[in-house]
């Protein structure tokens, strides 16, 4: 593998950026993700580090990026792994400093052994290392050991830094914004996300397994070179109560509704979708009046979802849309403000309206800036998925609501003048939906 000229473009533009906003005092350390055993000797499949993935494009493990800006050898150093025979028989092939350069654009490049030995000049005469403790210990205590070196011998040469600033303070808030590539990425991981959500809705019927339907979601990843970017939840009946519902290993049954939470990942950046439908094609009355508050209380998040509103709106809305049908159903009583004050609405509705997305699938960024919620900007994206579940043996619920779990979500990104849906491909009216299984 090797990046293309175009992503090698994207990933020095972001380089760059970060470079400009550190300033030419400070230096970046950014290590790429282990490999994570599963069982014995086998490995969970591979998934690059994030933020690593954003800097670099590098795909392989146990590596690491330096960016010093103004530095005289190369403002991008990768430490990697040295070509090995025959460790590439057994593990695939490794592109090693040669190719770190050549396919990946690093301006210098060393065997990962190399690391303590040549981090000192790149330290050399910076001020502020941005690095972010905790995540990787074992190398924690390798650099806190050779910045105590550089102190200790700074008086014979350039002094070494004397501060240390997490990286996702400059790094996650560029993360937050998405570039045009990245935009194009999630769009297309949107699209195919939802060919496969229209497709499990096709192949669903009684007599199922939840896991057969996730097989279709997954197949229809497969077949566009993407991966499941987060766990896929098919809950079928009361499964669907349970927010991170997992097991995925029941049948399904006429008169249950099916709740699919699935989004694949393209090149990192992945899509998350949840529509819930029922498993024989119609929707009994009591499931269409608890979906049809679900999808208003979406509609009014929508509504907020455009630059200059606060990043709090869109739950706002949702919740009071959601309270408001809650008592017009009978699932609560009481004033509606007073219900919300004291958060009685978090019986059926526990979780927040949106997150950020992007590489992650609850993407970095901070919600609240001094205290408050944030302004939407352009080139954010967030998810809009409000639910209700009605867990079975919920008390003062008429028993003809019990097991019934809804939750409908989008990916939004906020444009100029509004938002976009990437995610708009996939049916959620009663109708659309209805029409589509009955065909």
């Amino acid at each position: 593998m090797k990046l293309k000229p175009a992503q090698r473009q994207e990933h020095a533009a972001r380089r760059a950026e970060l470079m400009r906003r550190i300033g030419r005092n400070a230096v970046v350390i950014v290590p790429a993700a282990h490999e994570v055993i599963r069982a014995r000797d086998t490995h969970y499949r591979f998934r690059q580090n994030s933020d690593f993935a954003y800097l670099t494009g590098f795909p392989e493990p146990e590596a690491i990026a330096v960016i010093a800006p103004g530095c005289g050898e190369g403002e991008y150093t990768l430490f990697v792994q040295p070509k090995d025979k025959e460790r590439e028989i057994w593990d695939g092939r490794r592109a090693g400093p040669a190719g770190a350069r050549k396919d990946f654009g690093a301006d210098q490049a060393w065997n990962l052994d190399e690391f303590d030995t040549r981090l000192p000049q790149l330290l050399a005469g910076r001020e502020v290392l941005h690095y972010t403790l905790g995540e990787f210990p074992s190398l924690d205590g390798r650099i806190a050991s050779l910045l105590r070196h550089l102190r200790e011998v700074s008086r014979r040469g350039a002094a070494a830094p004397t501060t240390v600033v997490a990286l996702e303070t400059t790094l996650h808030e560029m993360r937050l914004f998405k570039r045009p590539a990245e935009i194009e990425l999630m769009r297309r991981a949107g699209q195919v996300s939802a060919q496969a959500h229209v497709r499990a809705m096709r192949a669903t019927r009684p007599g199922k397994f939840e896991w057969q339907i996730a097989a279709e979601i997954h197949a229809e990843f497969e077949a566009h070179d993407m991966q499941p970017g987060y766990g896929s939840i098919v809950g079928g009946g009361d499964n669907a109560c349970i927010l991170h519902y997992v097991e995925n290993d029941a049948k399904l049954k006429q008169g249950d509704l099916l709740l699919i939470d699935a989004g694949g990942e393209l090149s990192g950046y992945t899509a998350d979708i949840t529509r819930t439908f029922p498993v024989g094609g119609k929707f009994s009355a009591e499931q269409k009046a608890v979906y049809e508050v679900v999808l208003e209380a979406q509609k009014a998040a929508l509504r907020q979802m455009r630059p200059g509103v606060s990043a709090g709106k869109p739950h706002e809305a949702a919740t009071r849309t959601l309270t408001e049908g809650m008592v017009d159903l009978g699932l609560l009583k009481g004033s509606v403000d007073k219900l919300i004050a004291q958060d009685k609405h978090r019986q059926f509705y526990m979780h927040g309206t949106g997150h950020w997305l992007g590489m992650d699938v609850h993407d970095v960024g901070r919600y609240k800036l001094q205290g408050r919620y944030r302004p939407f900007e352009p080139g954010m994206v967030m998810t809009v998925e409000p639910g209700l579940y009605i867990a079975p043996g919920s008390k003062g619920v008429n028993k003809k609501f019990w097991g019934i779990g809804i939750r409908i979500e989008d990916d939004v990104l906020i444009t100029k003048t509004g938002h976009e849906i990437l995610t708009s491909d996939v049916p959620k009216s009663v109708r659309e939906i209805e029409s589509l299984m009955a065909g």
